[in-house]
């Protein structure tokens, strides 16, 4: 309702009754009867009775209750939504680029499906090409041919309701949610170069809500609460605006779905792009919100010396301290432009190479391609050579400077996962043999090393028995194995997909609809409730953690005593779990040292990022102790890990605030 197009489009009814044509009743705002009319349209188009009280909205907060604030109606709920609406109470009222750019791939993923074809009365496939169309030869739909948008009735107006919350989203982000460094505004993608004042899209931003009396709140204000850009915040965003400009792409016919996607943006449902119509339409923007966003990847987060993007960049002159308690390390490196932290995660260092191998395909023959191309490979052989090491083991980070010999990261399985996912498109991207063997090699770690059959799940720490799953990990995972299957030709790779899934993720999904196939009762007996059966009151996502026992632990009392003759001098270690644990908000972690010798403990979030260095220096054998203080990070799960004298020992910890 309070999305940018609606409030425009709501702003030019010149109907003096227009407000309370569609909701029966004037209220002084014609916003909600725009949106309903535009809803009635979609339906219409898609011949799709829509649902009573829908309101998407365009921007999503970084995190919520999925609790639904009131009880579900077990026989209308899949027509009427009033009763899934979550509690706003509970509601992190805070934006993230990456979160929005997550659920804008998203977004497109079942966009370009649901709308890649047509259907008849009898909801039958019409195949774009063959002379039937829904559209009057101006563009307009012609209600009396009989032919609608989308694969089905649902497919066509579910498509469109996503594509409009996507172009939403992604306007109001370059029009209200660039930052120059002092305050936000808009970008303008046409003019737009870095060199004359950045302007990004900071990583966390804080909304405050308006509200508006018999009508679902609005944003009043926004406020910068984190100003750093994020590696992954930025490749979020450009994965899903490169992939609707193609989707959208005019000019684009290389297959019946992008033919079907040529009636759907040529007026109505949505504008013509820019070279028909004279006027910035959804094409335009998506092309020129990829354009800014990768511009500023290069100029804020590229580290042209080391040959590889870095997690998080800061403007000079913005204030913000860049420290362990924040998720950095103390250590930055300065350009003229800009402070980055010194060290790049595996997760998005793959994941900006998805992001780019779409990028280059989609500026092809532009100097914008060529630097995306140069990138890539740069990114590429950085992830081989000093990520994966000789034994092509991904730590879950790694600094930029200082090669294999800084300090990295725990062995994650969401990095190994993520190299596999990251090195294919690099291989998909360039062709280069080179990345596809090394992704072949990282598939097989991470089979080898990783997973265990019997279990049909993975360690999600290497050669720790007790696994820790988050919606992230699942998502990375499935994403590794299905290039595995598809890129890298890896058979196996579609069984252990599809039993890792009835195994661990369909376990971490907390309801069903029947657009699931789910009709009560557990209909389809695999554990998961009925929305209307889940007693806690939960909607149909994933569980932020689920915690699996692989293999059990098969460690003595006897450690301590026994370090003298198993270590010799090898400089063993014991670290013991900490106490207390949970803890809040201060821990004391013990370990054992059989000689003395250089001793690193640091703290760890589940993402690989050190939070926190105890310990870094010379000490002497026998017992020890450090004090873990998390007054200033979030509730969660930690891991700390000592090295010392080529030993590696690593625990968990639990933060609960």
């Amino acid at each position: 309702m309070w999305s940018p197009i609606i409030i425009a489009m709501a702003a030019m009814e010149t109907d003096p009754d227009f407000d309370g044509s569609m909701t029966g009743e004037p209220n002084g705002y014609n916003e909600d009867d725009e949106l309903i009319k535009t809803i009635m349209h979609f339906g219409m188009l898609a011949n799709q009775m829509p649902p009573m009280n829908p309101w998407p909205q365009f921007a999503e907060f970084v995190s919520a209750d999925p609790h639904y604030a009131q009880p579900v109606d077990p026989d209308n709920f899949q027509m009427d939504f009033a009763t899934l609406r979550w509690d706003r109470s509970t509601m992190d009222m805070r934006l993230s680029p990456g979160a929005m750019g997550q659920s804008l791939m998203k977004q497109y993923l079942w966009a370009q499906d649901m709308l890649g074809s047509f259907h008849d009365d009898d909801e039958g496939e019409v195949v774009p090409g063959d002379g039937l169309t829904p559209d009057h030869a101006d563009g307009t739909f012609d209600p009396e041919n009989g032919v609608y948008y989308g694969g089905d009735n649902l497919d066509g107006f579910v498509g469109q309701v996503l594509t409009a919350e996507a172009i939403n989203k992604v306007k109001n982000l370059v029009e209200s949610l660039a930052y120059d460094g002092s305050s936000l505004g808009g970008v303008d993608p046409m003019t737009y170069d870095p060199a004359n004042g950045l302007q990004y899209f900071p990583h966390l931003i804080a909304v405050s809500e308006e509200p508006v009396p018999g009508l679902p709140p609005r944003a009043g204000s926004y406020e910068v609460d984190d100003p750093r850009s994020g590696l992954m915040d930025q490749a979020s965003i450009l994965w899903g605006t490169i992939n609707f400009k193609n989707m959208m792409d005019p000019d684009n016919n290389s297959d019946e779905a992008h033919l079907a996607y040529h009636s759907v943006f040529d007026g109505d449902p949505f504008p013509a792009d820019m070279g028909t119509t004279g006027m910035p339409g959804p094409f335009d923007l998506m092309k020129g919100a990829s354009k800014v966003v990768f511009l500023n990847l290069m100029a804020m987060h590229f580290d042209a010396n080391a040959g590889s993007f870095v997690d998080f960049s800061l403007p000079l002159g913005v204030p913000f301290q860049l420290h362990d308690g924040n998720g950095g390390f103390d250590e930055t490196l300065r350009t003229d432009m800009v402070e980055q932290t010194n060290y790049v995660t595996t997760l998005n260092a793959a994941y900006i190479l998805v992001a780019l191998g779409v990028f280059q395909e989609e500026f092809d023959g532009t100097p914008l391609a060529d630097m995306a191309r140069d990138a890539i490979a740069a990114q590429a052989a950085f992830m081989i050579d000093v990520m994966g090491g000789p034994q092509d083991i991904y730590a879950s980070l790694v600094p930029v400077e200082g090669s294999v010999d800084g300090k990295r990261g725990p062995e994650t399985v969401e990095a190994q996962a993520a190299a596999v996912r990251g090195l294919y498109a690099a291989y998909q991207a360039t062709g280069n043999l080179d990345y596809r063997g090394a992704a072949d090699r990282a598939y097989e770690v991470l089979i080898n090393e990783y997973y265990e059959p019997e279990y049909q799940a993975f360690h999600t720490l290497r050669s720790q028995p007790e696994a820790t799953y988050n919606p992230r990990v699942v998502a990375v995972l499935s994403g590794a194995l299905r290039e595995a299957r598809l890129v890298g030709g890896y058979d196996e790779a579609t069984t252990i997909y599809t039993d890792f899934w009835y195994t661990v993720a369909n376990k971490m999904q907390l309801a069903e609809s029947v657009a699931s196939g789910e009709m009560g009762n557990d209909s389809d007996a695999d554990g998961i409730p009925f929305i209307p059966e889940q007693s806690a009151g939960l909607a149909p996502v994933f569980a932020p953690e689920a915690v699996m026992q692989l293999i059990d632990r098969d460690l003595g009392e006897n450690d301590i005593d026994d370090m003298a003759a198993l270590g010799g001098g090898k400089g063993l270690v014991v670290l013991h779990q900490n106490q207390p644990n949970p803890f809040n908000p201060q821990t004391v972690i013990s370990f054992e040292l059989a000689r003395a010798g250089h001793v690193d403990l640091s703290v760890y979030d589940v993402r690989g990022q050190r939070v926190r260095r105890l310990v870094n220096q010379e000490l002497s054998a026998g017992s020890h102790q450090a004090t873990f203080v998390g007054d200033d990070v979030a509730s969660g799960v930690y891991y700390y890990v000592l090295e010392s004298g080529g030993n590696r020992q690593l625990q968990k910890m639990l933060l609960l605030k």
